[in-house]
């Protein structure tokens, strides 16, 4: 089974679509704060090559989906 990890935020409504959304197909998966977890951040920021968008959809390593539904939020990575 694929290891999907969530990066998100909590002001992101986006981020809780897609929480939803997985939550609906019964995935596994783990949710990351990027705003209040800098170690989430780290790994974000190495993951997705400085992408700034989220939710950002990871499996096995790889992003897998950039934003829900054309829509996203931009976060400080940095």
């Amino acid at each position: 089974m694929a290891k999907l990890e969530l990066y998100g935020t909590a002001r992101c409504p986006y981020t809780g679509e897609m929480r939803d959304w997985l939550e609906w197909k019964r995935s596994e998966f783990v949710e990351y704060d990027v705003e209040a977890d800098p170690v989430a951040r780290g790994r974000m920021r190495e993951v997705a090559r400085g992408q700034r968008n989220v939710p950002l959809l990871v499996e096995d390593g790889k992003v897998v989906q950039v934003g829900w539904q054309g829509h996203s939020c931009i976060v400080d990575v940095e």
